[in-house]
C-alpha cells in the first residue's frame, strides 16, 4: 500500500467518464449521467469483495465508524470499547455521537485483549470496536463471543486491513458491522471516501439514510424523498467513487505485491533471534500492507528506529511517541480539549484515561517496529532494502 502508486490507464478511463458527463454527485440527475453511475458500481464491486450483503459508501473511514455506529443505535452517553493502538479518528468518530470511548490493553496481537474487554464492560456499554491495525486482526472469536455473551454490538475497524482475511472470511466482514477507508494512504485509495458494510438490512438503511441528510432515496425524485429521521452529510462524490471503482478491481494484484515485497523483508529478518513478530491468530491472514515486528525492549526499539531513518529504510515506525496513533501523547483526549462543550457524561468517562496505567500495551508498543509495505517497489530494492535492515538491527544489538 497505498494504491496510489499504481495509478493507470483503468483509474483514468473511470475518472473521464464522471467528467464527460458532468455529474460528480452521487444522487440525482438521472437524465444527464448516461449510464454512468460510478458510487452505485463500487458499491455492488464491494458487495462481491466483501462477500456481505450491504455496502453504504461514504466520505471518509472516520464518517464510517460514526455512521456504522450510529446506524445501530449508538449515541449519548453509551460506551464503545476501543483499544489504545489505533488513529485517533477512532475515539473522535464516537465522540461525535455524544458516545464514549473506553480504552483498553491491546496483546501481541496489536489490537484489543479480550480479557481487558471483558474487564471493561459496564451496564453503559453499547459497542466493542475492534481495529484492525497495520493490516491485520485481533482474536475475533473471543472478541465476538464476549459480544453476544454481553448483547455488544460488534464492529470492526478493518480501515487499514482490506484484503486481509480469518478463516476464509474478509474482514471487516465477520462483526455485525465492518468500516473501511479508501483515503490517500491506504491500498485501495478513492482520493478521500469510506465503507460501511453490514448482512444487517436495518443498519444499511439507516446508514443509507443517515449519511445523506435522513433522505430514504425511494424513487427516481430527489426532490420528493421524505426525511424518516436526522441525518448529515457524509457522502462520497462520482469522481472518488470513479478511482475506488477502478482500484478495487485491482485489489488482488495489490494484495499479491504485498505478499511478495513482505515475505522477502520477513525472511530475511526472521534469521535474528532477536526479533520476534506479531500473532496472527490462528486461521487469519494478513493484508501484508505492513511487517511488525518486536525487538527486545524500546530501547532498542528506538535506536533501531532512528537507525532507518539515518540509512534511508523509510517508512518504518516505532509507535510509542506517536501522537496520531497512541495512546502516550493524546494528551487532546485526555484533557477532553474541544472547541464546543462536551457533555458532563463524556467528560466524566474520559477521566479515567489521565490516570490509567496501559502498561501491558507500552511492554508492545514499545517494543514493536511497523513497515509499511509499497506497491511500487522493485524486486531489487526490496531485497536491498532487507539487507540494509537485517545489517542496522544486527548494529543496534550490539
Amino acid at each position: 500500500m497505498p494504491g496510489f502508486e499504481l495509478f493507470g490507464d483503468l483509474e483514468r478511463k473511470e475518472v473521464n467518464d464522471v467528467l464527460d458527463n458532468g455529474v460528480l454527485m452521487r444522487y440525482g440527475f438521472d437524465g444527464m449521467r448516461n449510464g454512468h453511475w460510478k458510487a452505485k458500481e463500487l458499491e455492488a464491486e464491494l458487495v462481491n469483495t466483501f462477500k456481505t450483503n450491504h455496502v453504504q459508501l461514504v466520505s471518509s473511514g472516520t464518517a464510517a465508524v460514526s455512521v456504522a455506529l450510529a446506524s445501530a443505535g449508538v449515541g449519548a452517553g453509551d460506551e464503545v470499547i476501543m483499544p489504545t493502538f489505533t488513529f485517533v479518528a477512532s475515539f473522535e468518530a464516537i465522540m461525535m455521537l455524544g458516545a464514549i470511548p473506553v480504552l483498553v490493553d491491546i496483546d501481541d496481537t496489536l489490537t484489543l485483549d479480550p480479557k481487558a474487554v471483558e474487564a471493561a464492560i459496564t451496564p453503559k456499554t453499547k459497542a466493542v470496536m475492534v481495529v484492525q491495525m497495520c493490516g491485520s486482526m485481533g482474536d475475533l472469536d473471543a472478541l465476538q463471543s464476549i459480544c453476544t455473551k454481553h448483547n455488544l454490538l460488534f464492529v470492526e475497524d478493518a480501515c487499514q486491513a482490506i484484503g486481509g482475511t480469518y478463516k476464509g472470511k474478509p474482514l471487516g466482514s465477520i462483526g455485525d458491522l465492518g468500516c473501511f477507508s479508501f483515503d490517500f494512504v491506504k491500498t485501495i485509495t478513492c482520493g478521500e471516501g469510506g465503507a460501511v458494510i453490514t448482512n444487517n438490512k436495518d443498519y444499511y438503511l439507516n446508514a443509507d439514510h443517515y449519511s445523506d441528510h435522513g433522505h430514504d432515496h425511494e424513487g427516481n425524485d430527489r426532490g420528493a424523498e421524505t426525511h424518516p429521521f436526522l441525518g448529515y452529510n457524509f457522502r462520497i462524490s462520482e469522481l472518488n467513487a470513479a478511482v475506488g471503482l477502478a482500484q478495487v478491481k485491482r485489489l488482488p494484484e495489490f494484495i499479491a505485491l504485498q505478499k511478495k515485497n513482505y515475505t522477502i523483508l520477513r525472511d530475511a529478518i526472521s534469521v535474528l533471534p532477536e526479533v520476534t513478530f506479531r500473532r496472527v491468530p490462528e486461521g487469519g491472514e494478513e493484508s501484508y500492507a505492513f511487517l511488525n515486528f518486536f525487538l527486545p525492549d524500546l530501547e532498542t526499539s528506538r535506536k533501531v528506529s532512528s537507525a532507518f531513518k539515518d540509512n534511508g529504510v523509510d517508512v518504518c515506525w516505532n509507535y510509542f511517541d506517536n501522537n496520531w496513533h497512541y495512546i502516550r501523547e493524546w494528551h487532546h483526549l485526555k484533557d477532553a480539549k474541544s472547541l464546543f462543550p462536551l457533555s458532563s457524561e463524556v467528560r466524566q468517562g474520559l477521566e479515567n484515561i489521565k490516570t490509567t496505567k496501559f502498561e501491558q500495551s507500552d511492554h508492545f508498543i514499545g517494543r514493536n517496529i511497523s513497515c509499511l509495505i509499497k506497491l511500487s517497489w522493485t524486486e531489487v530494492e526490496v531485497k536491498q532494502r532487507a539487507e540494509n535492515m537485517v545489517n542496522i538491527i544486527n548494529s543496534a544489538l550490539l
